[in-house]
């Protein structure tokens, strides 16, 4: 492949302005937009050698035919200029967001003649104030339950307010209680415009000195013997305490801010945005992000403010972020003029919005998680996922049974391999094997010879089991319950003592998979073919996937097959390896715990409770060894004697 591109423009044509680019392929159809404080800067990193690449952007730019820009005067302008270019051409390349839900919100519509209040997903009502947004619908309906007990207003639909103010009757909602504007015949248009500016003034501030002040009238009014308006008062009180004892306080009474969480992978983001005003969390929404190109965080951040404050969205004076974008003076400037006021743009470090921060982290960690599950499991995407790989592997069909494989150590040490399996796109857990690895030399050697152990299994039936190869493992099928009872030997084909059945194991171990995956790149696909070539096993496709790219490589392939970012095909390989990286590390942890649990529990005098103090106090057996007899005869429960014969058994 050669590394010139055709449209590259010539030295000193782009200009060193601020502006927005287009690539567009052959075509015309615009696949990437993107912004620039220096066009020039920016646009030759797309030009560099295609080899230096991440390997999403030269399959961009490669696809692409064309480039041109638009200078404009500001960084706020550019901004502008690639929100309004993204919405209009919706470039295949760009970020895609998907907002998990239409959220619902409490709108106020103080444009009307006599404002009314409602639940609505539809943004966009001409003069209406909006709060949320709400994570549950009923949650809105039983805010405005609530706020009603302390400012009766409007609820009633447009046409049912007309006809009564026309006809002098009140409206329906009014005959049954359930609206009190001026159709009802209970108060005034103007007096109406009163209580619905304070509903809108404490929805907006959820300040207690209304509470307060409404407190003060209830016994003002008790000492008069003025009972009915004490008693109104009184329920006032408690539904405004009720709305505001929903709101879960995070910070001071006087802080408005919005935060937001980021959470990503290779493929896709998850957005978390808490809406905080008051100190109490008023609303929660979340989205995620389909990323066709590699972008870190601060790439993403300029694209997630466009995404939430457009509408009637308004920022408020802080926006928490979990870093600082390049251009955070710039994109302070453009979310202020929406404002018509200053906003701030800060990186939660310490502190409680820090905190704030990690607790909406782990929100935006169960939002990918959950996405990636459903997609994953959405039999539509299934199919669509098994079809795709069928074609980009060059397999006769789908590949309806696929196994994955990855190995994990600690520093060479407790080796273990493990083996997950996806038939028609969803796990088999039941068919998971965990493998222990002795000794080897790399991940390759130790994927190989696991590897061998495993297709060992797929020779004809009349084969007998000591024509088995030696691989060095024994596998043990796995209990959902409890994880994986392992056993291992030293490269025997013997089964361990715990095998009561291993003729039967043996026979559910036996299913061929039509695709054979590794997590890894082309070293590891090599040394996973050998294997297969070495069984004589036929009718399996293999295939690796490079964690840092997410491309797929194929045994003797000089380049990768590359699946599109937004790809079910994609997300479904991305899963399988993720569980297989998931299942190996779980268990290497475990086999690490219980190793050390071994080591110091042949020490005499040493039981669990002692051992589970001496671990919390050094941290691991590797400084317990290092410690001397003395610190560690400090330790409670641990005597002279006890601590010289642990010094001496761990020296030993």
């Amino acid at each position: 492949m050669s590394d010139a591109l055709s449209y590259r423009p010539k030295p000193g044509e782009i200009p060193t302005q601020p502006g927005v680019y287009r690539f567009r392929d052959a075509s015309r159809r615009v696949l990437y937009v993107g912004k620039a404080k220096n066009l020039r800067a920016r646009l030759s990193n797309y030009f560099a050698p295609l080899s230096s690449l991440h390997e999403r952007t030269r399959r961009m730019v490669t696809t692409a035919a064309s480039v041109e820009w638009t200078t404009v005067g500001t960084e706020i302008e550019a901004l502008q200029l690639e929100w309004t270019w993204i919405n209009e051409f919706d470039p295949p390349f760009n970020v895609q967001f998907k907002d998990d839900k239409s959220y619902p919100y409490l709108a106020v519509t103080l444009a009307d003649e006599a404002p009314r209040a409602l639940v609505t997903r539809t943004s966009g009502i001409k003069g209406a104030r909006y709060f949320g947004p709400y994570p549950k619908v009923w949650a809105v309906h039983e805010t405005i339950d609530l706020m009603l007990k302390a400012f009766p207003i409007r609820t009633c639909n447009n046409a049912n307010y007309k006809r009564a103010m026309q006809s002098g009757k009140p409206c329906f909602a009014g005959q049954i209680g359930r609206c009190f504007g001026p159709c009802s015949g209970k108060v005034g248009i103007e007096e109406h415009r009163k209580i619905v500016n304070e509903f809108v003034s404490f929805m907006g501030s959820q300040d207690r000195k209304l509470i307060n002040s409404l407190t003060a009238q209830m016994k003002d009014a008790a000492l008069a013997q003025d009972y009915e308006t004490a008693a109104r008062r009184r329920d006032q009180v408690k539904a405004l305490n009720a709305v505001l004892e929903k709101s879960a306080v995070v910070l001071r009474d006087n802080v408005d801010i919005d935060l937001f969480a980021i959470e990503q992978d290779e493929l896709a983001a998850a957005v978390q945005l808490f809406i905080v005003r008051g100190g109490r969390i008023r609303g929660v929404r979340g989205w995620v992000v389909d990323k066709e190109l590699d972008l870190s965080i601060s790439e993403l951040i300029d694209s997630i403010m466009q995404t939430a404050y457009t509408g009637d969205a308004v920022p408020p004076r802080e926006i928490v972020l979990p870093e600082l974008p390049d251009d955070a003076d710039a994109l302070e400037g453009w979310l202020g003029e929406i404002a018509h006021r200053k906003v701030r743009l800060v990186a939660a470090q310490r502190g409680e919005k820090a905190a704030l921060l990690v607790t909406a982290t782990q929100n935006a960690k169960q939002a990918l998680m959950l996405y990636k599950t459903r997609r994953s499991s959405d039999f539509v995407a299934r199919s669509k996922a098994l079809e795709d790989l069928q074609e980009a592997l060059g397999m006769e069909s789908a590949p309806l049974r696929m196994e994955c494989y990855d190995v994990s150590h600690l520093g060479g040490t407790n080796i273990v391999a493990s083996m997950v399996v996806f038939e028609d796109g969803l796990p088999r857990k039941d068919e998971y094997r965990r493998f222990g690895v002795p000794e080897s030399t790399d991940d390759t050697d130790s994927l190989y010879r696991v590897l061998t152990r495993r297709l060992a299994y797929l020779v004809p039936d009349d084969a007998t089991p000591e024509a088995l190869p030696k691989g060095g493992v024994i596998a043990v099928p796995a209990n959902p319950l409890d994880g994986m009872i392992v056993a291992e030997a030293s490269g025997a084909d013997e089964p361990a003592a715990d095998e009561a059945d291993p003729t039967a194991k043996r026979a559910k171990f036996r299913y061929q998979p039509n695709l054979l995956i590794v997590d890894g790149g082309q070293p590891q696909v090599a040394a996973a073919a050998r294997a297969l070539r070495e069984s004589g096993v036929q009718g399996i496709t293999l295939c690796g996937i490079a964690k840092r790219l997410e491309e797929i490589w194929l045994p003797d392939s000089e380049y990768p097959v590359i699946l599109p970012r937004n790809s079910d095909a994609l997300f479904l390989i991305q899963r399988i390896r993720d569980e297989a990286h998931r299942f190996a590390i779980t268990h290497q942890r475990a086999r690490r715990k219980r190793d050390i649990y071994t080591i110091l529990g042949e020490i005499p005098g040493l039981g669990p409770a002692r051992i589970k103090v001496l671990l919390v106090h050094f941290g691991s057996v590797a400084r317990l060894r290092e410690a001397s007899v003395d610190s560690i005869a400090e330790i409670r429960g641990i005597g002279p004697a006890l601590a010289e014969g642990i010094h001496r058994h761990l020296r030993a």
